[in-house]
């Protein structure tokens, strides 16, 4: 971690490619990346990282998006975390359906790797930024 860091980042998703693309994007962007590929693993790393954000995948296949947002919130220890719904669902309702899940905000797919650090920025649990 160096001065430079902007917070760490989760990113739960199961797809190699689209988290490699958000790895790339982010790091360069003065983020720490985590990265986690199903909801078994993005409670482990949870457990073992200080995480500030999580971009949460919502079309995963073991556990959904919406399912593990809402097992995070009801976890004490991270209920506090934003956690931003990354989806390419853009039908009517599913904004709600990621925001009564539990989610802060939400990214559509394909992600616009531009705006991706203004729209995070919004998100951050930042005391300088108020």
């Amino acid at each position: 971690m160096n001065g430079n860091d902007k917070g760490t980042i989760l990113y739960v998703e199961d797809n190699p490619d689209n988290r490699n693309l958000i790895r790339r994007v982010l790091s360069a962007e003065g983020y720490s990346f985590v990265e986690a590929a199903n909801a078994k693993q993005a409670i482990e790393k949870l457990a073992s990282e200080k995480v500030d954000l999580i971009l949460m995948d919502i079309n995963m296949p073991d556990v959904d998006g919406y399912t593990l947002t809402s097992t995070i919130k009801h976890m004490t220890e991270f209920s506090r975390i934003p956690i931003i719904a990354v989806t390419a669902n853009v039908m009517r309702g599913d904004r709600e359906k990621s925001l009564e899940a539990g989610c802060d905000g939400y990214i559509q797919k394909p992600i616009d790797i531009d705006t991706l650090a203004q729209q995070i920025e919004r998100f951050m649990p930042r005391s300088t930024n108020v």
